[in-house]
C-alpha cells in the first residue's frame, strides 16, 4: 500500500499560481535530480581541494552537524535547481 501524501491549502495556492513554464521548470528539475522509485548508483571521485578551504568546509559542516561529503551533495543539489536545466 502506499502512501498517501497530504498538502497544505498554502501549497496548494501557491502551485495554482504557478505559470506552465514555472511547472515545467518545476518538473525538468526534479528529472534532473534523478529522483525516482530506484536509488541512483553512487560514483567516487578524486578532487583537487586547496587543504585551508577543505579543513574550513569541514569544520563548519561539523559545526552545523553534517557529514562535510553530505553537505557538498546537498551544495551540487541546490545549485542544480537554481541553476536550472539549461544552466
Amino acid at each position: 500500500m502506499r502512501p498517501v501524501q497530504y498538502f497544505s491549502p498554502e501549497y496548494l495556492a501557491r502551485c495554482r499560481e504557478m505559470t506552465p513554464g514555472q511547472i515545467a521548470k518545476f518538473l525538468e528539475d526534479f528529472r534532473v535530480m534523478g529522483v525516482s522509485a530506484r536509488p541512483s548508483k553512487s560514483r567516487l571521485i578524486s578532487l583537487k581541494v586547496p587543504e585551508d578551504l577543505l579543513a574550513a568546509f569541514k569544520s563548519k559542516a561539523g559545526r552545523a552537524g553534517t557529514p562535510y561529503q553530505t553537505q557538498i551533495k546537498r551544495l551540487m543539489t541546490d545549485w542544480l535547481l537554481t541553476q536550472g536545466a539549461g544552466g
